[in-house]
């Protein structure tokens, strides 16, 4: 048992973990999900959107909870538990997250903007061109963190100048009624409602499924309370890929331990408060309430049509350097969140993969696992591609069902988790655990509505 946790930092010193779970919902809730839905049936979904990050974002806090105090991942944590629950998070990562809707979402974006009309290579490419970049990132971590606040930085403030051109007195009413559930006409649910839609996009009103639980790798090599004690994944080609043990070690029980646990749970609550639901409800905001305001009310047909309608007013408005510039945006969250998938599943399969066969005290090499899994998932994506499944909003909607119902399972998995590996003083209170047993109803429900909806 370690002595001490170390000294808690200040909020600036830390921010950044949560930057790159926000940049894995780029591409997809906020981009995809709630735009082509209020696109189709108007503001009074958003009501959806506030409880869908409002949900991930009291998963996410009590992932980090586990490793503030064991400075190791939670899946190591469910190894505690079962020795076999690494074979369900190797299967429950691997088939949703290896449909490459992102890359195939970026090429047809691309292939807009150039007038090319084969889409296939180019999203191979995209794919190909996605491992590089992770495999000569000299750390993992440092890699994601640059280029996922990069382009939140860049996009949010576009799409809000964006709104701000195209916004009116009348729409901005319908948008704060619509955060509380009135639509058109209708309260919460319209008439002739996607279910499997809309679940999609609560499952991803953040990172979505499996990909939540990698927080816990994000806050552990920032070095947030034990996990200052790990090891980082560094690239086999520029770093010195390290031996190192999964497993971590809990702090001992004494007065500082005590204070400075608190100290750290504050900090980290700010800082995921901040960034993961404050921007990424902004987000969703923005870019729902834009595709309301081009969009609403035209025809609007399959795939990612309703994101090239919204281009099109755009360049009609403010000119063709609008257009390009919104589909480039549009085509860098895609991306970006392309990356940041395979590189959060990579680090989950692969651990995974050597917790199957780990023991407590062993040395394991985690880079080298991490590149094999990266390398896989790629040509797996190719030959997904190869076989025709291209159509990216499909693609998005399938694997983001698939994860709704992978969050079923581990939101009391890790609820059980906490309750029997923490210390008192380090476990939820009451009243936060009442509103996350609440918050598994309501995926629960949604989710068996889904299964048996036709």
């Amino acid at each position: 048992m370690a002595e001490r946790l170390p000294r808690v930092p200040k909020l600036t010193q830390i921010l950044g973990p949560s930057f790159i779970l926000l940049g894995l919902a780029l591409g997809s809730g906020e981009l995809i999900m709630w735009p082509y839905l209020t696109s189709r049936w108007g503001l009074g979904l958003l009501w959806g959107a506030v409880l869908g990050i409002t949900l991930q974002f009291l998963v996410n806090t009590e992932i980090m909870r586990y490793t503030l105090c064991w400075g190791e991942s939670i899946f190591v944590g469910f190894w505690r538990l079962w020795r076999w629950w690494p074979l369900w998070f190797i299967f429950s990562t691997f088939i949703p997250w290896s449909l490459p809707g992102f890359s195939s979402g970026t090429a047809e974006i691309i292939a807009q903007l150039t007038g090319t009309e084969n889409t296939l290579y180019l999203a191979i490419f995209l794919l190909l061109l996605a491992g590089v970049i992770l495999t000569l990132g000299k750390t993992l971590y440092r890699t994601m963190e640059l280029l996922q606040r990069t382009m939140i930085l860049l996009g949010i403030p576009f799409i809000f100048i964006l709104v701000i051109i195209f916004a009116s007195k009348e729409a901005v009413t319908k948008l704060a009624l619509g955060l509380v559930g009135k639509g058109e006409g209708w309260w919460f649910f319209p008439q002739g409602l996607v279910w499997s839609s809309f679940l999609a996009a609560i499952a991803y009103s953040g990172a979505g499924g499996n990909l939540n639980l990698a927080q816990s790798y994000y806050i552990k090599e920032k070095g947030f309370g034990m996990g200052k004690f790990t090891a980082k994944i560094t690239s086999i080609l520029r770093g010195v890929a390290e031996k190192t043990r999964l497993t971590g070690e809990l702090f001992a029980d004494n007065p500082l331990n005590r204070k400075r646990f608190r100290r750290w749970w504050k900090l980290v609550v700010e800082e995921h408060l901040l960034v993961f639901w404050f921007l990424g409800l902004l987000t969703i905001i923005l870019l729902a309430f834009l595709a309301y305001l081009l969009v609403f009310g035209n025809a609007v047909s399959g795939g990612l049509n309703f994101l090239y309608q919204e281009a099109a007013l755009i360049g009609e408005r403010i000119g063709v350097g609008g257009r390009v510039l919104f589909l480039l945006v549009a085509a860098g969250m895609l991306y970006s969140t392309q990356i940041g998938v395979l590189e959060s599943t990579s680090r989950i399969i692969s651990e995974n993969l050597l917790l199957l066969r780990y023991h407590r005290e062993e040395k394991v090499n985690p880079s080298l696992w991490f590149y094999l899994s990266l390398w896989l998932q790629i040509f797996w994506g190719i030959v997904v591609l190869l076989f025709g499944f291209r159509e990216p909003r499909f693609l998005l909607t399938l694997a983001a069902v698939l994860n709704a119902f992978a969050m079923v399972v581990y939101f009391p998995l890790i609820w059980y988790l906490n309750q029997k590996q923490l210390p008192h003083f380090a476990r939820p209170s009451w009243g936060r655990q009442i509103f996350y047993g609440l918050g598994f109803l309501f995926l629960l429900v949604f989710s068996l509505i889904v299964l048996f909806s036709r």
